[in-house]
């Protein structure tokens, strides 16, 4: 306990975006000396399934940025074929599942965080989501980093919101309140048939970048909300499945829908572990 308080202390003190800047340079290394054996050793410490990835070896990748957002073999992630699904957007294990519970999302034991705050401060944003369902999926460093679609969808807005860069691992999230509402983050909102869908990329320490497949890399130079809006004249459409995003180092996905649209599998709790296209809800009406 007394280790896991310095630990977050340490967190509130360090430098947090110039340390990702810092890891985000060494990421980005094309020297063989330099990342052929850190990407080794990585695989080593976090017991990284290789036999999954496209490339297999770590001379495969031009820098270790490449090989964290790796691809994998086709097939070795089929997605659900059910019309009345929605599959998971990621590998990861599930943080917290549930209902959004008067415009607030559960975060751990004595924490919840808010809605509003969490998707960029509009309180037009949020409404459709008030009551609605929420799942929350934190990816460890072993996990596969690219972020698909869990519906078929239309992109209608992104919103970057600059913030902290707090570790987002469960030691963390059980002790710093409001934790994904003050990460800086990705909000993506998208029109399904379902509905309004928020998909919620949140960076944290040493995440280098976020991505997304329309706008490449996310990183505004100014520290302010910044919200892009996407009419019909640009349409952007994705099927299920289809890659949206990817984080460099990882972190966290919250995914929220509307109420009365979706309802979770009943197996899924938190600490479940998913895989990136399984089923894990169904779609209702």
């Amino acid at each position: 306990m007394r280790f896991d308080n310095l630990f977050v202390m340490g967190q509130h003190l360090a430098p947090q975006h110039g340390l990702s800047r810092a890891a985000g340079m060494l990421a980005n290394s094309k020297v063989a000396a330099i990342k052929n054996p850190f990407i080794n050793w990585f695989i080593k410490q976090y017991n990284v399934n290789m036999a999954e990835a496209e490339f297999p070896n770590a001379e495969d990748y031009a820098d270790f940025n490449t090989f964290f957002t790796r691809a994998l073999k086709p097939g070795v992630r089929p997605i659900d074929p059910s019309e009345n699904t929605l599959v998971s957007p990621v590998d990861g294990t599930i943080s917290q599942i549930g209902r959004v519970e008067k415009g607030k999302l559960f975060q751990a034991k004595g924490q919840d965080f808010s809605l509003i705050d969490l998707l960029g401060g509009s309180m037009e944003r949020a409404k459709p989501f008030v009551d609605g369902e929420f799942t929350t999926i934190y990816l460890s460093p072993k996990d596969y980093h690219r972020i698909h679609m869990p519906e078929a969808a239309t992109l209608r807005e992104m919103v970057h919101v600059p913030g902290r860069l707090f570790s987002v691992n469960p030691v963390t999230t059980e002790k710093v309140s409001a934790l994904f509402a003050r990460n800086e983050r990705v909000v993506c909102i998208f029109d399904t048939a379902f509905g309004p869908m928020a998909m919620i990329l949140v960076g944290a320490m040493i995440v280098a970048s976020i991505e997304t497949s329309w706008a490449g890399l996310v990183a505004p130079s100014r520290r302010r909300v910044k919200a892009v809006q996407y009419g019909e004249d640009l349409n952007i459409r994705f099927a299920r499945g289809d890659e949206m995003g990817r984080f460099k180092l990882g972190s966290t996905v919250v995914l929220v829908t509307p109420p009365k649209t979706t309802e979770w599998l009943d197996h899924l709790k938190a600490g479940s572990a998913l895989r990136m296209g399984e089923p894990i809800a169904n779609l209702q009406g």
